[in-house]
């Protein structure tokens, strides 16, 4: 074979197909990777390109030509020079600059739909000192890590209205979604990705559409398959009346609320409120783990035109449902200022479930020496005490409105994340009230459920009695306490900070004594089957009464105190092994971190109760 034949590449067909045509002609010069003819089988077509540089021969079959596969089309002469006989293509510079036409169709479509392309209802929004749906999941989300589903849709008002109106004023139809990082710098990308959907309320008020049902459904339907948390941004005005492109009658057959409501227990589900949230959106709000209200916020399951349409009088959205008394009834569980608080606040809450921090910072621990008061009828501040054993910055109180008798916090220690009960003496002397069983109730249960560790700080004389709190159904309501501390697979640990008395110390001990992995209690704690002066009262009645209320009464009344009080100190309660130990204060960390290291969660066995409630 002749030199130069050996430098010959030969083209061949990879498959059978009809030749469209030729974009050489014999005799161009190529480089690798140019194009040299379109062929077309089974309705596509195919390009087939130079595989080295040089110079066009014969071209062996014409356009429309039907040929085999395998079959020679041309062949390309390696080496050869010359200036090439067609015009070049375009430049790598102006193939990375100019778009094609489908992709600007596409980019100026998703440009519409940017708080950019509507001034008017941003400056609205802003006036109202509010943030956009785009700008606070912008906040909320690592930078350039959040990736929208569903951004082209539009309301389904087709029948009544026009495309270009509805891509101008129904922007992905009032419900920003996707997928992004929270907490990435923390916790790294494969533990910081969340779900996150948030209502646009300048949108149609945020109400609800069957595409934006839609969207959200497509959304919990992933976070529940992938095990993703989800945060909402709720605000809106419920069911959306004006979507007329389906031929529904009520829509009531919407999964969207039930699948919400089936992440609870499976993900984490925080719920995000400012503006005015009522009906559907408040529905979906309430399913939420937590929820953080701006102390601007109105949540109502109606709105006004509902309630004035029950006949139930005329209402403006400010009177329904306003923040303060939302947060005092145990709706919002964390009230913050504004909607760059409350996303700080989400990304805090979210790092709980999201693994361990390597890097903290420990309390001053020697000041919980003097954090209970040596007069033991003197009131305290327990969350005080909280600050000064978990890591510096983690506390994070939980309805702090609601049930005041039981503080709720999330914290950590020694990075590990960790649920906190603590009685407050500050009311009712720490007495457990309804509102208060219920909501260490359900912290437990929230704890439980994402395998958070429990430690409860223990200062109660006991469950709140007396004619009034029957009224309040306080059977019920605190003997959750029992129910559900039965079920718990997490460590429980309890510090006893002062009163440790009857039923109620029992409850704040996960059942009783014996039943967390410690119950230790500082020099301070006493202890008895019920309260000192009741139990006094009770049980030295006769000796009481025999005396002439006077002096000599309060006297005998007060030894007989005393006289219980170093019967069921916290020395002798160690004594007979009724607590582990009696510790220095400011060994309580100590304790803790020691306990988290020995403790195990259990494998979620499903345990099944009926909640007394």
């Amino acid at each position: 074979m002749a030199a130069h034949n050996r430098l010959m590449s030969a083209v061949h067909s990879p498959l059978q197909a009809r030749i469209v045509h030729w974009v050489v002609a014999p005799g161009d010069v190529v480089e690798a990777g140019d194009l040299l003819l379109i062929l077309e089988a089974m309705k596509m077509e195919q390009e087939i390109r130079a595989t080295v540089s040089g110079r066009v021969g014969e071209l062996l079959h014409a356009s429309d030509d039907l040929v085999e596969a395998g079959a020679l089309l041309t062949t390309v002469h390696v080496g050869s020079t010359g200036a090439p006989s067609r015009k070049p293509g375009p430049s790598a510079e102006t193939v990375q600059t100019a778009l094609r036409p489908d992709l600007q169709r596409v980019q100026g479509r998703h440009d519409k739909t940017s708080d950019a392309a509507r001034p008017e209802a941003m400056a609205k929004r802003h006036a109202l000192g509010l943030r956009s749906a785009r700008e606070n999941i912008a906040d909320l989300c690592d930078e350039g890590s959040f990736i929208e589903y569903g951004a082209l849709a539009v309301a389904a008002q087709r029948s009544r209205r026009s495309e270009d109106d509805l891509i101008a004023n129904t922007p992905a139809d009032g419900m920003v979604t996707g997928i992004g990082s929270i907490n990435g710098a923390l916790f790294g990308a494969g533990l910081s990705r969340a779900v996150v959907m948030a209502y646009d309320a300048t949108v149609l008020a945020g109400t609800q559409g069957m595409r934006n049902h839609q969207k959200t459904d497509r959304m919990l339907g992933i976070a529940l398959h992938n095990k993703l948390p989800v945060v909402l941004f709720a605000e809106g005005g419920g069911g959306r009346p004006g979507d007329t492109d389906m031929p529904i009658v009520a829509g009531l057959h919407v999964s969207t609320f039930a699948s919400y409501a089936r992440l609870s227990g499976q993900v984490p589900v925080i719920g995000i409120v400012a503006g005015r949230c009522f009906a559907g959106n408040a529905a979906l709000l309430g399913c939420s783990d937590v929820i953080i209200g701006t102390k601007g916020s109105n949540i109502g399951m109606g709105g006004p035109a509902m309630v004035e349409g029950g006949g139930l009088g005329v209402f403006t959205p400010e009177q329904i449902g306003p923040s303060k008394v939302q947060h005092g009834n145990g709706v919002i569980d964390v009230l913050v200022d504004d909607e760059a608080q409350a996303v700080a606040v989400a990304r805090h809450y979210l790092s709980f479930f999201q693994g361990s921090l390597a890097d903290w910072a420990a309390p001053d621990v020697t000041s919980l020496r003097d954090a209970v008061p040596e007069n033991r009828l003197r009131v305290y501040d327990t969350l005080t005490v909280l600050r000064s054993v978990v890591d510096q910055g983690s506390l994070l109180p939980m309805r702090g409105g609601f049930g005041v008798g039981i503080h709720t916090a999330l914290a950590r220690i020694e990075g590990r994340a960790v649920g906190i009960l603590a009685n407050n003496p500050q009311h009712l002397g720490g007495a457990i009230d309804a509102d208060a069983a219920d909501k260490a109730a359900r912290f437990m249960q929230l704890c439980n459920t994402h395998g958070l560790p429990l430690v409860s700080f223990v200062d109660t004389p006991g469950f709140m009695v007396g004619p009034e709190m029957e009224t309040q159904a306080q059977v019920r309501h605190v003997s959750r306490l029992f129910v559900v501390a039965a079920a718990l697979r997490v460590p429980f640990f309890s510090v006893v900070l002062r009163k440790g008395y009857g039923l109620g110390a029992m409850a704040m001990t996960a059942g009783g004594f014996h039943s967390p992995m410690f119950t230790v209690a500082w020099p301070t704690g006493e202890f008895g089957a019920m309260g000192l002066e009741g139990a006094v009262k009770l049980g030295y009645r006769k000796e009481l009464e025999a005396i002439p209320d006077g002096p000599e009464r309060d006297a005998l009344y007060d030894s007989l105190v005393a006289r219980q009080y170093e019967s069921g100190s916290a020395l002798n309660m160690a004594a007979t092994l009724e607590i582990d130990a009696v510790i220095d204060p400011a060994q309580t960390r100590a304790w803790l971190v020691s306990g988290l290291l020995s403790a195990r969660v259990r494998p979620d066995g499903g345990t099944r109760f009926v909640d007394p409630w």
